[in-house]
């Protein structure tokens, strides 16, 4: 039984229909990515089925008893609480159930007589407790905690004293721990670096419940899902497979379509042509006939698309068409015939051109013993080797949050000087950078404010056509920066990039905030790029496509590492240093467990060695006792006249027995023990 069922739902705000007609269905262990354009409703929709906002049409229906999980875009913790506190609200039930069996030992405890009732329902709280993950909830927080990039000396940090982005981690933490049936999530990779993005990889795919994501890193989609729901103005539709499936079976579609689309519209030029030849002559009542069904099929065309009218009988179809119409006019024919429009909607895509205007040297960038920080610092961020980069590279700068990758940027572009070495630029270059918060737009200017500074003696209509291939359309142009959205503001930021002719890219985080269709066309465009490209992203989409190397920094060893290839060999690379340490971690084990045992060995030899030498120590002293208890019992047998004499013999012999009864116990337990 499927968790959320929807028939016909549709969501408007006032006359602004966002979604309508919308019938589907979430199974139990679904993984399903929603995909779309920026402003489509993909929130929106998502919102609707979580239950956080009402539809305005149609029927939702909810699995009795499931539990579910939302994340909002900008989810963050407005709490009192530590963030290992926070943590331990997602399961205050395993903690009641903890408590509660610790009530019921002590109560067994302090009772006399057994209670049968008692131990019946400890052994049930218990089991349950047990299956639930009741012993491992602990570990299972530090686990979930570490995964999203916090440190243990994080653990115990007031909420309130996160930063903006570390509230988002810690909400994602909760909800995670929470285990429901049903996630929704809403941009979960939003302010997770890559090593946390993988994390999370790793955790959904072992996430027994369903999951609805809305997301715009294609890269996660690929891992973590097997069935995308694309929303557009074209309508809804639902693929199987994940992202790069889905880019092949969408080709595909919009492929069949046309074709259809074309030999449908060719196979009524024809027929109308029939009917223009003959509507006055011999065959005018075949023409008329003709006409009347080529109407028909204009109309269902024009209502249902022809994809619909290849799908079912003319009966259905007759149904579905909302109006009749008893015959066009061969004119009314011939103009609607014309106007049909090819049902492959694309989606509004950038149209970026990145041209640099001059060939720069094959020496773009060269480094010497450069460290990278701020001169204020008591240490260095990280160092680099003596790097040598070249003309049409593309360097992929990869690292955790907070690590130095913009302030290497901005070290190349000499905005900071460096902490220690030195960074040299190669000859003719022009440097185009793209800052990751878009720092360079003036937010009290208006969008075709920004960009006229960069063009001589402008004209509007200018303005606006060149805007317009950044999708600032209409009265979009008058926005304020200040208003944009980070999408709209991340479109203008490389609409004044492409105005530079530039033929050294720095980008730092340019996909940020894009929509997919955007994300695809910047992929392209910077696949065609003629320049050098040093690229700051955790899009492993984008970095997989351009990378011809990746410059990795290590937090830990405070280090910049240089791997040549694309960003899947520098996985592989990644991957085989990982199974060389297990087996390395292997080998020591094996080395260690031989060491022990061989010590084991050699302490049992020793000691048999010692045993077997104390065997003939007690021999000889037994030996030696035995002769010294006959001289004593000849001498008593035939005593002297003293008595006192007498009785010191009688006490030697009394301590002789004695110290040989204890031999004889030795001897035997080391005879039993080296036999």
């Amino acid at each position: 039984m499927s968790l959320i069922t929807t028939y016909n739902l549709s969501k408007s705000y006032g006359p602004l229909d966002i979604f309508a007609g919308l019938s589907l269905s979430i199974p139990p262990q679904a993984r399903i990515a929603l995909v779309g354009a920026n402003g489509i409703g993909k929130t929106t929709l998502l919102r609707v089925l979580a239950g956080k906002e009402s539809p305005s049409g149609g029927k939702l229906q909810r699995a009795s008893g499931i539990t579910q999980g939302f994340l909002p875009q900008e989810a963050k913790i407005d709490s009192e609480k530590t963030l290992w506190e926070e943590a331990l609200t997602a399961v205050e039930d395993l903690i009641h159930m903890e408590e509660e069996l610790k009530s019921l030992e002590r109560e067994m405890g302090e009772s006399k007589i057994p209670d049968q009732s008692l131990l019946e329902r400890y052994g049930l709280l218990q089991e349950r407790f047990q299956h639930q993950g009741g012993y491992t909830y602990p570990a299972r927080i530090r686990q979930v905690l570490g995964g999203l990039g916090f440190e243990e000396d994080d653990f115990h940090k007031p909420i309130k004293k996160l930063s903006g982005g570390e509230r988002t981690r810690a909400f994602l933490a909760r909800l995670l721990l929470t285990n429901p049936d049903l996630l929704f999530l809403d941009e979960p990779t939003n302010h997770l670096d890559i090593q946390a993005i993988e994390w999370l990889e790793g955790y959904l795919k072992h996430f027994s419940g369903a999951m609805l994501i809305v997301s715009h890193d294609r890269y996660f989609i690929d891992e973590v899902c097997d069935h995308i729901w694309e929303m557009s103005r074209a309508g809804f539709e639902t693929y199987r497979g994940n992202y790069s499936a889905y880019l092949d079976q969408r080709q595909d579609r919009w492929r069949r379509r046309e074709e259809l689309f074309q030999t449908e519209k060719t196979r009524l030029e024809n027929e109308l042509d029939y009917v223009k030849r003959n509507i006055a002559g011999q065959r005018t009542s075949q023409a008329k006939g003709k006409l009347r069904r080529l109407s028909r099929r204009i109309q269902a065309i024009e209502q249902l698309g022809v994809q619909a009218i290849q799908d079912k009988t003319w009966a259905e179809i007759s149904k579905d068409i909302q109006t009749t119409t008893s015959s066009l006019s061969v004119q009314e024919a011939h103009q609607r015939l014309q106007a049909l429009k090819t049902p492959v909607q694309k989606p509004q895509r950038l149209r970026i051109h990145l041209r640099p205007q001059q060939r720069g040297g094959d020496l773009v960038l060269r480094t010497k013993d450069l460290e990278i920080g701020y001169q204020d610092a008591d240490q260095p961020l990280f160092s680099v080797p003596d790097i040598t980069f070249l003309r049409r590279e593309c360097a992929a700068l990869i690292g955790p949050n907070g690590a130095g990758k913009t302030t290497f940027l901005k070290t190349i572009l000499g905005q900071i000087p460096p902490y220690n070495g030195e960074v040299k630029l190669g000859a003719n270059l022009d440097v185009g950078y793209f800052a990751q918060a878009h720092k360079d737009l003036d937010p009290q200017k208006t969008v075709l404010e920004e960009i006229s500074s960069l063009f001589d003696r402008p004209r509007e209509e200018q303005l606006r056509h060149y805007l317009a291939e950044y999708l600032f359309r209409g009265e979009e142009v008058f926005k304020k920066v200040s208003v944009l959205s980070g999408g709209e503001r991340g479109r203008l930021a490389l609409a004044k990039l492409a105005l530079g002719d530039a033929n050294l890219l720095l980008l730092d985080e340019p996909t940020n905030h894009l929509d997919i269709p955007s994300q695809e066309t910047l992929q392209a465009v910077l696949a065609s790029y003629q320049g050098t490209i040093l690229l700051v992203s955790h899009d492993r989409y984008l970095i997989n496509a351009l990378a011809t190397q990746i410059w990795k920094i290590d937090v830990r060893e405070e280090g910049l590492d240089v791997y040549p290839g694309s960003y899947q060999e520098y996985q592989k690379v990644l991957a085989q240093r990982e199974n060389q340490s297990k087996e390395q971690r292997e080998g020591d084990k094996k080395a260690r467990e031989y060491q022990a045992e061989k010590r084991s060995k050699n302490r049992a030899l020793a000691q048999e060695r010692r045993q077997k030498a104390r065997l003939k120590e007690v021999e000889q002293q037994i030996k030696e006792l035995e002769e010294t208890l006959e001289g004593l019992s000849a001498q008593l047998t035939d005593p002297p006249q003293d008595p006192e004499k007498v009785h010191q013999l009688g006490r030697a012999y009394d301590a002789a027995q004695e110290t040989l009864r204890g031999l004889m116990k030795e001897w035997e337990s080391l005879l039993q023990s080296t036999s």
